[in-house]
């Protein structure tokens, strides 16, 4: 029974798949909506079953389908494992899954392929079950690739605009980077310990004082974590394979904030918080994991400073927080990571849908500047985009204040730099999301008569989603308050390190009003500079100095395709222009002269006995003076 119902949870979303596919055209959108929102809530369903089971007993689920691969004494189960963190994962990934999928069916509705649409994203949550729940490196690894391959499919999704097809073919390419590096990983793994098992590693590794290594062996282990982080860079878009995840906004609002908020973007931290007792082992990989992830958050931010794009501006938002999780997971506080991935889940997936709303009444817009004055038109677009605007800028109480002040406050107490690059990011991001709200909701309309003319507030069906995501990304900091701590509990059977539960002293006290001091000085400087001043950005051609450096993040774009696709470029036309064209001639070349031998040959085949008499006589005496001279 327990079998059925994991398999159940587990390919819900993929009949759904199924039935978009073969069947979703024939039924009608709204058919075709509704079950793909549906197989969605029945994993949800189960997920919450699963999740209160553990929490009151503790007791993990773990499931062996059937033996996949075996080579000598290297042995693959394609098996599942239901534990503290994948339940945590599939809440989040399922439950805010349905509520994209049910927002979906307004925003989609004109499109004319809404069954492919949602074909896709069932198979998208379907995959990152499947990375969720997988029990060793391998399964895992099916999902991994499976979210990589739906996401080139729903960015691309609008395929008519070649510009959308290059964001795809983009990130598909960047997250292949990645996912090689994944793979030697795994390969790393496999052969050090002959097993890929989550549970089977945790066991080896954990025994770490008889481990039978040498120093050979603990070089391997550190470049293995170090691959797996690089894959992890690529999924999670962390420096230097970043730049996809901004350009993914080609992609439908509700699949931004599917990325962004639930999946695929979440699959790093996921990976390394499930291998936290690899990652242990090896402090300088660690570190460079912080280093790594505090760079990131400040870059980030600073790109989203000047962004007129409103997706934009959150995209860049998102690659900022993955930076601090992944700087929270450097510091191997693995808890705090998750606690920040799950708020910012809730916010961000309100913000995204939020942005989408607005990209709807203005009928595809999507450029700030063109904005203003929503708020009288959108109010509940308005209040909880501000509502969610708050959580991630980190204001008290809500709920990225909690998750989001615990990073910082583990920074500050393992390296100060790295607590300082993490608070200037947050002031940043403090100051941009308040810009964009003011840009958007504020002051006067700026856009055509004829946008303005047809301003109005989302259906119910895209707002309902928007007020159960702010309420979230309102109380959401509750699930580990300091005192309370459930998350850490919950979570202290997957990590090897034992959690510090420390009280709040005066130390954290002015660390937490540092943080609240520097989010109101983030948002008074946007408030001063976008609602006293009534700046409105320039036009793109009007930028310059080191303002056009920031909103051309960095010319990083431009330097990849300098030393990276204009040399491949240049290499492959070598190979099309002068290589290909002498190999060729060289091939026909030899057809030539084979054929023009046979031409001189076949005028000897004229049928006259006496030649070949003579032919045969000459060749007999050839072979005899031969012979003559061996001898």
């Amino acid at each position: 029974m327990e079998h059925s119902l994991v398999l159940v949870l587990l390919l819900s979303p993929f009949v759904g798949f199924l039935f978009n596919v073969f069947l979703g055209k024939s039924v009608g959108k709204n058919v075709s909506g509704v079950i793909g929102t549906l197989t969605v809530v029945v994993s949800f369903a189960l997920s919450v079953y699963y999740f209160m089971q553990i929490n009151a007993t503790d007791k993990i689920l773990q499931i062996n389908l059937f033996d996949w691969i075996q080579i000598n004494n290297f042995k693959i189960n394609f098996g599942l494992l239901l534990d503290q963190l994948s339940l945590l994962w599939l809440l989040f990934v399922t439950g805010i899954g349905s509520l994209i999928h049910l927002y979906s069916i307004s925003y989609m509705h004109d499109d004319e392929n809404m069954n492919k649409f949602f074909a896709y994203l069932n198979l998208f949550i379907f995959f990152m079950i499947t990375l969720v729940i997988g029990s060793n490196l391998l399964v895992m690894f099916i999902g991994w690739e499976g979210v990589g391959l739906c996401s080139y499919l729903l960015i691309g999704f609008w395929y008519k605009n070649q510009d959308y097809n290059d964001a795809a073919k983009k990130a598909f390419i960047m997250n292949r980077i990645g996912d090689l590096g994944l793979l030697i990983g795994v390969f790393i793994l496999a052969n050090l310990f002959s097993t890929v098992d989550f549970m089977q590693l945790k066991q080896i590794l954990t025994d770490v004082h008889h481990l039978p290594f040498s120093n050979g062996s603990w070089t391997k282990l550190s470049l293995a974590a170090l691959c797996l982080f690089i894959g992890a860079t690529g999924k999670s878009a962390q420096l230097p394979l970043y730049t996809w995840l901004p350009d993914a906004m080609a992609g439908p609002t509700p699949v931004s904030a599917l990325i962004h908020a639930a999946t695929m973007v979440t699959a790093g931290i996921f990976m390394i918080t499930r291998m936290n007792f690899l990652f242990d082992l090896t402090p300088e990989v660690q570190n460079i994991i912080a280093v790594v992830g505090a760079i990131t958050a400040l870059v980030a931010a600073s790109i989203g400073l000047l962004q007129n794009d409103i997706k934009k501006v959150l995209a860049y938002s998102t690659v900022s927080q993955l930076g601090l999780m992944f700087l929270a997971l450097g510091l191997g506080a693995y808890h705090v990571a998750v606690f920040h991935v799950i708020t910012h889940a809730f916010f961000k997936a309100c913000l995204f849908l939020g942005s989408g709303s607005v990209i709807h009444s203005l009928h595809g817009e999507q450029d700030m500047r063109k904005m203003g004055g929503l708020k009288k038109y959108m109010p509940i677009t308005f209040a909880t985009m501000l509502i969610s605007t708050l959580a991630i800028s980190g204001i008290f109480p809500f709920a990225g204040f909690w998750s989001k002040d615990e990073i910082l406050l583990t920074a500050f107490e393992h390296n100060k730099i790295l607590w300082i690059i993490g608070s200037i990011a947050s002031i940043m991001t403090a100051f941009y999301m308040f810009r964009l709200m003011y840009l958007t909701f504020f002051k006067e309309f700026r856009g055509t008569d004829e946008q303005k003319h047809h301003l109005h507030e989302s259906p119910s069906l895209m707002t309902v989603p928007l007020i159960i995501l702010a309420i979230l990304a309102t109380v959401g900091g509750l699930i580990n308050l300091p005192g309370n701590n459930w998350l850490n509990h919950f979570l202290k059977p997957i990590l090897i390190t034992e959690i510090e539960h420390k009280p709040l002293d005066n130390n954290a006290y002015m660390l937490m009003g540092i943080a609240l001091v520097g989010a109101i000085i983030g948002i008074t400087w946007a408030y001063s500079k976008y609602i006293k001043q009534g700046f409105v950005p320039k036009e793109d051609a009007a930028i310059t100095g080191f303002s056009k450096t920031i909103y051309n993040k960095y010319y990083v774009d431009e330097f990849y395709t300098f030393i990276i696709v204009k040399p491949l470029n240049s290499l492959s036309n070598f190979f099309r222009t002068t290589l290909e064209p002498a190999l060729s001639n060289l091939v026909y070349g030899y057809g030539t002269v084979a054929n023009n031998l046979a031409l001189k040959g076949k005028r000897l085949q004229n049928g006259s006995i006496g030649l070949y008499l003579f032919g045969f006589v000459i060749g007999v005496c050839g072979i005899l003076i031969y012979l003559f001279i061996a001898q």
